[in-house]
C-alpha cells in the first residue's frame, strides 16, 4: 500500500507534527501505514525526530523542510516520517541510541536514515540546507544517501541489521540481577562527586543541565550516609541555578539548560518536567538548610505553572517554545533602557537586585540575572522587589508569546502532581494540593477500559501508555494520599499497577517494557532503562511498587519490588551514570522508610513536623485519632493504637518505639 503524496500531518494530535503540516514535504506520523509504504516502494525512510519547543528543530525546518527544492528531493528519494519525541519517547530511545552507538553526538532534531523495515543505518542530528558549520548540506547528505543504497544496498543492509541487534541488546536485553547493597549506592554517589562543579554548581564544564537523577543520587546519600559533601554541592547548585539566566527571575519557571559554564545565556525553552523536579528539589533543599530561597521559587515556579501552564480540565501543558517572532530568547530579555522606561524612578531599585548581561557569542538583547549577594538580599527584602517585577510581567505579557505545547502528558504531568502535593503539604499551601487533585483527576478520568492515555491535546488522545505513565501516576496517586489522607488514591494507585503488569510485565516478571504488549508499531520492544532529563521507566517503576507497598503493607508487592530491582541494577551496572534513575530508586527499595501518625485532624500536633520534614525515601499515612477502621498495619500486622497521638517510624520491617512528642519527633526525623 501507499499513502496520498501529500503531506498527511494536519490531523495529527502534537502539536509538533501540527507544525509541520504546512511542509511541502510529504510527511507521515509513525505508523504502520507509513511503515507498508517504505516497504511497497522499497524506499529507504528519512525518520525526522523533534518536539515543539526545539530551537534548532524550527532551525532545519524553516532552512530545509519549508523550501520547496529541499523537499522535492526528500519526496523522490524517501518515504518521510515525523516523529514527537514527547508522544512517541520509545521511538526516540531506540533511534537515539542508534546514532550514539555510530560514535554520534546525540541530540535533536534526530535525522536518521533507515531501511524500509525500520532498521537504522546512517544519521545526525542537525544538517545545515547548505553546509557550514563544518556540517554537510543537507541535500548533498540525501544525496550521497541515495547512492549508497542504490550502490551498496546489501552492506548497508548487513549494517543495519547489526546495529539493530546491537541497540536491542543496549535497550531491550537482560543481564544477570546483582545483589541490591550499599557499595552500588556509594559507587555512583562518589562517581556523581567526582565531577561537580565546586565553583558553579552542576556538572562541570558546558553546556549546563539540572539533571535532577544525578542531584537525587547526591541528596539519597547525604540522607543515608550523612555525606554533607554531597547535599552541599545539591545546594550550591540550586542556589546558582536560580541565580543565573536560566531561572525566569521576571516570571518564575527553569529554563531546559544554560549553553555555558555559568547558567548564565538559557536555551530558552522551559519543559514541564524541569520545573516539576525543580519544585521538589526546592523542598528538600528549604527542609534541610532553612533558606528562604527556596520557598521563594518554589512559590514563584507554581505561580509560573498555574498560570501559563495550565490546559482546559487542569492538567499541565507540555513545554514553552524557546523561540518567538522568530528569535530564540525574545520574549525573555530585555535591555536597561526598556526597564528604566517601565519602572522610572524605582527602576534604580531593581537594578539594585539583579544585573543585565550580554556575554560574548550571544546575540540576543541582554539577559537578567543575579550575582550571590543579589540573590540574598532580593530574598530578604521580597516584598519591595514583587510589585516591580509585575510591572514588568505585565510589560511583557503584550509581547509575542512563545508557542506553547499544549497537549497533557501522562507521566510529566505525573511528575507535577507529585510536586505540587508535596511542596503544598510542606508550605501549608492546600491550594496546590488543590490543583494537584484537579490534574489527577484530568489525567485519570481520561481512560478508555481502565487504560491510560500517553497524551492528550483537548479532546484527541493518544493511546495507549507508556510504563512511565502507570509509574508516575501511581507515585502522584500515594503523593496525593499522603496529602489528603483519601484512600481512594490507594485504590487508583492499585489499578495502575494492575495496568502496568497485564500490558508491560516482561514473561519471566523480573522488568517491564516501556511500550505496551499490543503496541505493533515498534521495531524492538525496549524496557525504558536509561535515564532522560528524568528518571527513566524502570526507575520509577521500582519507587511506585516500593511506596504502593509501604501504603498498604502488602509484602508480596515488596518482594516483587525487591526482584525488579534486582534484575534492573545488574543491567544498570554496566551503565550506571546513565541509570541514575534506577539506582536511586533500588536505594528506596533497600531501605523503605514509613511513618505512621496518629494525631488530631483538628489540631495537630505531629502531622506538621512531618510535613516540614520531607524525605523522598519516605512515606507518610496520617490516622485521626480515635479510628476504629482502615488502620494501617505497622510490621508484623501490628495495629497502632488511636486513643492518643503517637508516631511510629519504620525501616522495612523494623520499628522505632513510638514517639508522643514533637520535639522528639523533629530530631528524629532531622537525624
Amino acid at each position: 500500500m501507499t499513502l496520498p503524496a501529500q503531506n498527511l500531518l494536519a490531523e495529527e494530535a502534537s502539536p509538533y507534527l501540527q507544525q509541520h503540516s504546512g511542509n511541502p514535504v510529504h510527511w507521515r506520523a509513525w505508523s504502520p501505514a507509513a511503515l507498508a509504504e517504505a516497504r511497497a516502494l522499497d524506499r529507504p525512510i528519512l525518520l525526522s525526530v523533534g518536539y515543539a519547543a526545539c530551537h534548532w528543530c524550527h532551525v532545519m525546518a524553516h532552512e530545509s523542510f519549508e523550501n520547496d527544492g529541499v523537499a522535492a528531493v526528500m519526496n523522490r528519494l524517501f518515504v518521510n516520517i515525523k516523529v514527537d519525541r514527547e508522544e512517541r519517547p520509545d521511538i526516540d530511545q531506540i533511534y537515539m541510541a542508534a546514532l550514539s552507538s555510530m560514535g554520534e553526538q546525540g541530540g535533536w532534531p534526530l535525522t536518521m536514515f533507515l531501511t524500509p523495515d525500520g532498521k537504522p543505518f546512517w544519521g545526525g542530528t542537525y544538517f545545515p540546507r547548505e553546509a557550514r558549520y563544518g556540517r554537510p548540506g543537507f541535500i548533498q547528505v540525501m544525496e550521497a544517501v541515495d547512492k549508497a543504497w542504490r550502490d551498496k544496498r546489501p552492506s548497508l543492509n548487513q549494517s543495519a541489521d547489526g546495529l539493530t541487534s546491537h541497540v536491542e541488546q543496549r535497550l531491550a536485553g537482560g543481564h544477570a540481577k546483582t545483589a541490591l547493597d550499599r557499595a552500588t549506592l556509594e559507587n555512583l554517589a562518589s562517581g556523581i562527586d567526582g565531577i561537580i562543579d565546586r565553583d558553579l554548581g552542576g556538572l562541570r564544564g558546558a553546556p549546563k543541565f539540572p539533571n535532577a537523577p544525578f542531584m537525587q543520587t547526591l541528596w539519597l546519600s547525604w540522607l543515608r550516609d550523612g555525606a554533607a559533601s554531597h547535599r552541599d554541592a545539591v545546594l550550591l547548585s540550586l542556589e546558582k541555578m536560580l541565580a543565573g539566566g536560566i531561572y525566569d527571575h521576571v516570571g518564575g519557571g527553569l529554563s531546559r539548560y544554560s549553553t555555558d559554564a555559568e547558567w548564565l545565556v538559557p536555551h530558552f525553552e522551559k519543559m514541564l518536567y524541569d520545573n516539576a523536579q525543580l519544585i521538589r528539589q526546592c523542598n528538600w533543599a528549604y527542609a534541610a538548610s532553612g533558606n528562604d530561597l527556596f520557598r521563594v521559587r518554589i512559590e514563584q515556579t507554581v505561580g509560573w505553572l498555574l498560570r501559563e501552564m495550565r490546559v482546559e480540565g487542569g492538567a499541565f501543558a507540555a513545554s514553552l517554545d524557546a523561540d518567538s517572532d522568530g528569535e530564540e530568547g525574545l520574549f525573555y530579555t530585555w535591555d536597561r533602557d526598556e526597564i528604566e522606561t517601565v519602572l522610572g524612578n524605582e527602576s534604580a531599585l531593581f537594578f539594585k537586585y539583579f544585573t543585565l548581561s550580554a556575554p560574548h557569542g550571544w546575540e540576543g538583547e541582554p539577559i537578567l540575572h543575579q550575582t550571590t549577594a543579589q540573590q540574598a538580599q532580593s530574598v530578604a527584602d521580597r516584598d519591595r522587589l514583587v510589585p516591580l517585577k509585575e510591572r514588568l510581567l505585565a510589560t511583557r505579557e503584550s509581547r509575542v508569546k512563545p508557542g506553547r505545547d499544549g497537549k497533557a502528558l501522562t507521566d510529566w504531568n505525573g511528575l507535577v502532581i507529585t510536586a505540587l502535593a508535596e511542596a503544598g503539604r510542606s508550605l501549608d499551601r492546600p491550594d496546590w494540593i488543590e490543583a494537584a487533585e484537579i490534574a489527577f483527576a484530568h489525567i485519570a478520568n481520561a481512560g478508555q477500559d481502565k487504560r491510560l492515555p500517553h497524551s492528550m491535546l483537548g479532546a484527541r488522545k493518544l493511546f495507549p501508555a507508556l510504563s512511565s505513565d502507570y509509574a508516575a501516576m501511581t507515585n502522584a496517586a500515594i503523593a496525593l494520599f499522603e496529602a489528603t489522607g483519601n484512600s481512594n488514591y490507594v485504590d487508583r494507585a492499585r489499578q495502575f499497577i494492575e495496568q502496568l503488569d497485564h500490558w508491560h510485565q516482561d514473561e519471566n516478571k523480573t522488568g517491564y517494557y516501556l511500550t505496551a504488549s499490543d503496541s505493533t508499531d515498534v521495531p524492538i520492544r525496549i524496557r525504558g532503562d536509561v535515564d532522560e532529563a528524568i528518571p527513566s521507566a524502570t526507575g520509577q517503576i521500582i519507587e511506585a511498587l516500593v511506596r504502593l507497598s509501604s501504603v498498604t503493607g502488602d509484602l508480596d508487592l515488596l518482594e516483587r519490588a525487591w526482584t525488579i530491582a534486582e534484575h534492573a541494577a545488574g543491567r544498570a551496572a554496566h551503565q550506571a551514570h546513565g541509570q541514575a534513575g534506577i539506582v536511586n530508586a533500588c536505594a528506596l527499595a533497600l531501605e523503605p522508610l514509613k511513618l505512621v501518625i496518629v494525631d488530631s485532624p483538628v489540631n495537630p500536633m505531629l502531622v506538621p513536623v512531618a510535613n516540614r520534614n520531607p524525605d523522598p525515601r519516605r512515606v507518610d499515612i496520617v490516622v485521626p485519632i480515635g479510628t476504629d477502621a482502615n488502620r494501617p498495619t505497622l510490621p508484623g500486622g501490628i495495629l497502632p493504637p488511636t486513643d492518643k497521638p503517637g508516631a511510629w517510624l519504620c525501616t522495612g520491617q523494623v520499628c522505632l518505639p513510638v514517639v508522643k512528642e514533637a520535639e522528639e519527633l523533629e530530631r528524629l526525623l532531622r537525624r
